[in-house]
């Protein structure tokens, strides 16, 4: 029987300590008024799930369109927490790390998983770098690629870890090949509670493609990008921004948003792609665009964080002919988003 989102499992543990329904909204009460910046988010978070009300309001990121507040069904996320679980195996008793920011989505469901599948849930600050006990046994694990990265000697008692927020990166996948600790790439969004598909990225499992959690179906519309169905998370039908290539039913090739694609003298370039095959090889962060062109209609340039534009051209080996930026501009300071990602269109207005 699945479970209903009103309930608290009875194995559900928060930071050592085990709470019912009614004691979690005195510890969110707590946590709002005497707590960390996060922990307040946190507590604000667990009153929206334990009030009467069916849904909760959550902010999407834009990857079916522009940023906009939705509502998000309870037990839609629910049914999501059941399909990570029954995938990573998540019994009652086993423990998680949550190291996420609870003001998004991701970080909301680690909280969800927590007290539906009844796990032993400790929560720590989620900064770029989390500190948590290193020596305690973790067998779930959320992360940012970034939090992946700065964390990586300190995973061996980690057991699974699932990364998103961004793509990851070939240098980071092949870091990770050095860990027993099993990680997976997600790819989801706010409109279906997070991920809907998983990709193993080591521990001899690395598959070049993401596959979907049962009872999600996938395709295409007339653009190239992913059209999602998943009906025990979402009552529509997702249209994404993603263009995909699709390998069978149930899984695909993530090329890029289509948003950024660059149509450069007739050629399609994936800024994403290209930049993936740049990570490791620029220190300063960048990222790659486009500016209107004469000859070409649109030129692909790099833009670099820093007071200079000059770059080795050997950083550009292993690029084919028409990835390699026609120009290379600078720019003091990247316009942000408050969940680290860069805001291409402002930053470009800042190239002189």
């Amino acid at each position: 029987m699945i479970p209903s989102f009103d309930k608290i499992h009875l194995k559900f543990k928060l930071n050592g300590n085990n709470y019912d329904f009614n004691e979690l909204k005195e510890v969110a009460y707590s946590l709002i008024k005497e707590g960390e910046s996060y922990e307040k988010i946190v507590g604000k978070f667990l009153l929206d799930w334990l009030d009467e009300k069916d849904y909760i309001l959550v902010k999407t990121s834009g990857s079916t369109g522009r940023p906009k507040t939705i509502r998000l069904s309870k037990q839609a996320m629910v049914n999501s927490c059941i399909a990570t679980g029954n995938y990573l195996k998540l019994t009652p008793g086993k423990t998680a790390l949550h190291c996420l920011p609870t003001n998004f989505i991701a970080g909301k469901m680690m909280l969800v998983r927590a007290m539906i599948l009844g796990l032993e849930m400790d929560l720590v600050e989620p900064t770029s770098q989390p500190i948590f006990d290193y020596d305690k046994v973790y067998h779930f694990c959320a992360m940012l690629p970034m939090q992946l990265e700065s964390t990586m000697g300190y995973l061996h008692n980690v057991r699974n870890i699932i990364v998103g927020g961004s793509s990851v990166s070939t240098h980071l996948i092949e870091l990770t090949q050095t860990l027993k600790t099993k990680v997976f790439a997600t790819y989801g969004m706010t409109e279906t509670a997070t991920h809907i598909a998983l990709k193993p990225l080591n521990n001899q499992a690395q598959e070049p493609y993401f596959k979907t959690l049962p009872g999600v179906s996938i395709s295409q519309d007339e653009r190239g990008c992913l059209v999602v169905n998943a009906p025990e998370v979402s009552k529509e039908i997702v249209v994404t921004n993603d263009i995909v290539k699709l390998h069978s039913d149930t899984e695909f090739e993530w090329l890029g948003r289509i948003d950024n694609v660059i149509n450069s003298g007739g050629v399609k370039l994936f800024p994403e792609q290209i930049e993936e095959k740049l990570k490791g090889k620029i220190k300063q962060q960048f990222f790659v665009a486009s500016l209107p062109d004469t000859k070409l209609s649109e030129k692909l340039i790099l833009v670099l964080e820093s007071e200079s534009n000059f770059l080795e051209t050997s950083v550009f080996e292993g690029l084919n002919k028409f990835e390699i930026p026609k120009a290379i501009y600078s720019v003091a300071k990247f316009i942000m988003t408050s969940n680290g990602k860069i805001k291409r269109i402002e930053t470009l207005k800042l190239i002189k």
